[in-house]
């Protein structure tokens, strides 16, 4: 498995944790990061992605929120919430290709959704995507 992958599925269970029970994100990082030991540049990754995401949640969840209003947050699974938060929150840095961000995303559904999560998991993404090439563009 490719480690930025790795580091990807290591903040998803960060998140997931700290979003369905309330514990510490830097131990639960720590906690998942020995569990799944990953090179320096990879574990630098999946900090700042839960950092990221835990300091634009209000944000992120807007943008979920746009791009999904039939689908409260509080009422979509919490793995599908997490999974989007990261990959929405990957998507708004641009530093991935939106591809990437978008297959990696479907992904981590396929492997902790349920059914219909990959599938809505790439549709809420796609609109989010959208979006946010379409504020890049008018700026």
């Amino acid at each position: 498995m490719k480690i930025r992958r790795q580091a990807r599925i290591v903040a998803f269970q960060t998140l997931f944790e700290v979003d369905l029970v309330g514990h510490n994100p830097d131990t639960v990082l720590t906690a998942r990061l020995e569990e799944m030991p990953l090179p320096e540049d990879a574990q630098a990754f999946a900090r700042e992605l839960v950092h990221g995401v835990m300091s634009n949640q209000d944000e992120v969840d807007h943008l979920i929120r746009q791009a999904a209003p039939q689908w409260p947050i509080q009422q979509m699974a919490k793995a599908d919430v997490n999974i989007l938060r990261l990959a929405v929150y990957e998507l708004s840095r641009g530093q991935a290709p939106l591809k990437v961000v978008i297959n990696e995303a479907v992904e981590l559904a396929k492997m902790y959704g349920g059914e219909s999560s990959p599938r809505f998991v790439n549709g809420v993404l796609a609109t989010v995507a959208q979006r946010l090439a379409l504020r890049t563009s008018l700026s």
